[in-house]
């Protein structure tokens, strides 16, 4: 199995090497990642400029290309070019250092990355982990490779994309005691950070700095935004079709 693992934390996170190294066991690990940290840049692709392609050394070893781009256009040129005489057969995005859930998931470039491979017909996943200083991403990935196994095993699911979300009391459990509570649950539409620290520069004029400020309303419990937060594990099957299929069926009687 070829397995190519991308992220949008960039090529030198610590997420994208645990992600790498558990994959191992699985086939053959080609990592394609962004030079730079591309953090909520969502399904963003350039094309009015070119694009580079840098070979990372470990060891002195190849380990990584590292592309100045974003997260969909690694996917993508990976699939695409770098490895097209060898096709990819799964594509995994992390481990994000910070949860992806509710309507971050719209924003997300690891989630992004996991639909461009989608799009290719590949089966993609996105992994994140809850934001903590002491993050373990080698609980969180071998969590995650566990829940992937699952995955990869039905074979009607081939193609798919799925999005896994790990906090971090449930990477402690794990290595604790080796549990895992995962629960299967639908994307949330909570909406975090709708608010601005107004600020002013030297000269008096005004700037904005993002807060990642919670939903004013308590999330559904059964949704992924409350499930990782009491503490889970969390997998929500995803598609790209974003058609309202129920409105298009009522709209198509219109008349013009």
């Amino acid at each position: 199995m070829r397995i190519l693992v991308s992220n949008d934390d960039g090529v030198y996170a610590p997420g994208l090497a645990a992600l790498s190294r558990q994959m191992q066991s699985r086939g053959t690990v080609e990592v394609v990642a962004p030079a730079t940290e591309q953090s909520g840049v969502g399904h963003a692709i350039t094309y009015r400029t070119p694009l580079t392609c840098k070979s990372i050394h470990q060891d002195g070893k190849h380990w990584a290309w590292a592309v100045d781009g974003s997260p969909a256009d690694c996917v993508k040129l990976a699939i695409s070019e770098l490895f097209a005489d060898d096709p990819v057969d799964l594509v995994v995005s992390g481990i994000n250092h910070g949860l992806n859930v509710g309507i971050n998931v719209l924003y997300s470039g690891t989630v992004a990355a996991a639909i461009e491979g989608a799009f290719f017909g590949v089966t993609s996943v996105a992994v994140s982990l809850e934001y903590d200083e002491d993050a373990d991403f080698d609980a969180a990935a071998e969590m995650a490779s566990r829940v992937i196994n699952r995955i990869a095993a039905e074979p009607s699911y081939r193609g798919g994309l799925f999005n896994i979300n790990v906090s971090t009391s449930a990477t402690r459990r794990f290595v604790r005691d080796g549990l895992m509570d995962v629960q299967i649950v639908p994307m949330g539409l909570a909406q975090y950070g709708r608010s601005y620290d107004c600020r002013k520069d030297p000269d008096g004029n005004p700037y904005y700095w993002a807060l990642w400020t919670p939903p004013a309303d308590p999330p559904p419990q059964s949704t992924d935004v409350a499930r990782v937060l009491r503490g889970g594990v969390t997998v929500t099957p995803l598609h790209f079709d974003l058609t309202h299929r129920q409105r298009l069926e009522t709209m198509s009687a219109w008349q013009f």
